[in-house]
């Protein structure tokens, strides 16, 4: 039996790993339509995208470069450490 846990609306249609062994095909015809979320023991652990979904998805993502620090002028350094200096403080403090 295929158990389909009540979605949202954009929300991923989620399976069990034990609807993964048994109905393996239903659940490929309908992560080639969306992305699945695949549970174990009720914990989502795996998701499961088409290609394309999957192309899309990292083709989208912005590039980005590292540099170290002592590459920058110094007024830069000094306001980099201060932002992150005030990210943690502010962190430490939330609830």
């Amino acid at each position: 039996m295929l158990y389909f846990m009540p979605i949202k609306e954009n929300a991923m249609r989620t399976f069990s790993t034990s609807d993964l062994s048994r109905k393996s095909g239903d659940i490929i015809a309908s992560a080639l339509q969306g992305p699945i979320s695949i549970n174990q023991r009720g914990k989502p652990r795996l998701v499961m995208l088409s290609v394309e979904q999957y192309e899309a998805l990292v083709g989208s993502a912005p590039e980005r470069t590292a540099g170290a620090t002592t590459e920058m002028p110094q007024d830069l350094v000094h306001d980099v450490a201060n932002a992150i200096d005030g990210y943690l403080l502010e962190t430490r403090t939330e609830p």
